[in-house]
């Protein structure tokens, strides 16, 4: 029997004020909700830029997302993306990106290259359309080792089609205790594909792996961790348990994960059981309040971003399940109207910010020992 609903406001949250002094010479990271896609945006101190990923596909989606990444690109104060990864060809990573280039200047393409997983969406848009973008700048094909050039910070790609990195990074090469724990999973053919980046900016460190399945992150991470530690850990593949094994999470020790999850795409029991045990975690940020983890595994709602266009008055304790794909499939709750990001501003000695921009809350995380 499921309980009953609690009768409390869905993400009734007040206005927190940042009450932290404005720094300067930060490395900025915009996570941007669009909607269970991916688009995170990177700004050096310098107001170099890299851009993953450009959201969904689809006639409301595409220029949705495109408009969000634009808002972000603008607070940002850009007049152009230096480096774009398209991690992998699903419509949820790069399906903006046509809207998105005739609105920005984008200076160079880097993929993993050819899509791995027919489908009509990907192959007519690598066929028609991208083609066309890159002519007009630089295409780079990602390889493992990779580095993307950002004055003062180092981009260091660890994997691309289906390949990692051969030597662990600094801080890496150590045998991770987490590898008996490894349970196999199924997964696409892309997904493994991503382009996965490692981000150092001073003692500051963080990483953003695309789509990696865990059978990559056991790749990776298994019997050594070539990645070492993480102050925050990015994307997480939507929250999605095809990705997310403490394999990776735990091994990572990340002390704030922010997850770019949709109203009914990730965030299921498993991967938030498996976030909230990590060790070291202080604080889980979400885009977005997921009906798949209900309120008996989601996060305080000052960590969430975003709500739906049609509030509801209370939220289920009990997580829902999945429903089954297919045409009669129930639409997930709608979230067309305005979006807000969550942002990161990290300094040279390892502290580093989170902002919600929803309700202005923000927590200031010191130098780990």
């Amino acid at each position: 029997m499921r309980r009953a609903m609690l009768l409390v406001p869905f993400l009734a949250i007040a206005v927190f004020p940042s009450a932290v002094p404005a720094q300067t010479k930060a490395l900025e990271v915009y996570v941007i909700d669009v909607e269970g896609g991916n688009a995170t945006l990177f700004v050096s101190p310098n107001h170099e830029s890299l851009l993953i990923d450009t959201g969904n596909a689809g006639a409301v989606a595409a220029p949705r997302d495109a408009g969000r990444i634009v808002d972000a690109i603008k607070d940002a104060g850009l007049t152009q993306i230096d480096h774009l990864i398209i991690t992998h060809w699903h419509g949820d990573h790069f399906g903006g990106l046509s809207e998105l280039a005739a609105k920005v200047p984008i200076k160079e393409y880097i993929d993993h290259g050819p899509n791995v997983q027919p489908g009509e969406l990907a192959d007519t848009f690598l066929e028609k359309t991208y083609p066309q973008l890159i002519a007009k700048a630089k295409h780079t094909v990602a390889k493992p080792g990779d580095k993307i050039a950002m004055t003062g910070v180092d981009i260091r790609v660890v994997a691309s089609a289906g390949e990692i990195i051969k030597t662990p990074l600094p801080g890496g090469g150590k045998p991770n205790p987490y590898c008996s724990a490894y349970k196999p999973a199924e997964n696409n053919a892309e997904d493994p594909f991503s382009v996965a980046v490692f981000v150092t900016y001073g003692k500051f460190r963080t990483a953003h792996l695309g789509d990696l399945t865990r059978n990559k992150e056991f790749e990776m991470m298994c019997p050594t961790n070539r990645l070492g530690t993480v102050d925050v850990f990015l994307g997480l593949h939507h929250g999605v348990g095809s990705s997310n094994s403490p394999v990776m999470v735990h091994a990572l020790h990340p002390r704030v994960a922010i997850m770019n999850n949709g109203t009914r795409k990730g965030g299921d029991p498993e991967t938030m059981q498996t976030i909230h045990s990590s060790p070291g975690l202080e604080d889980l940020w979400q885009i977005h309040f997921s009906t798949l983890s209900g309120q008996e595994y989601t996060v305080p709602g000052m960590f969430i971003a975003n709500t739906i266009d049609e509030q509801q008055p209370v939220m289920p304790v009990d997580p829902v399940a999945v429903p089954a794909p297919g045409p009669n499939a129930p639409p997930a709750p709608v979230h067309n109207g305005k979006a807000y990001w969550i942002k990161l501003s990290a300094q040279q000695d390892g502290t580093f910010t989170v902002t919600n921009t929803r309700n202005g809350f923000s927590k200031t995380y010191k130098p780990g020992l």
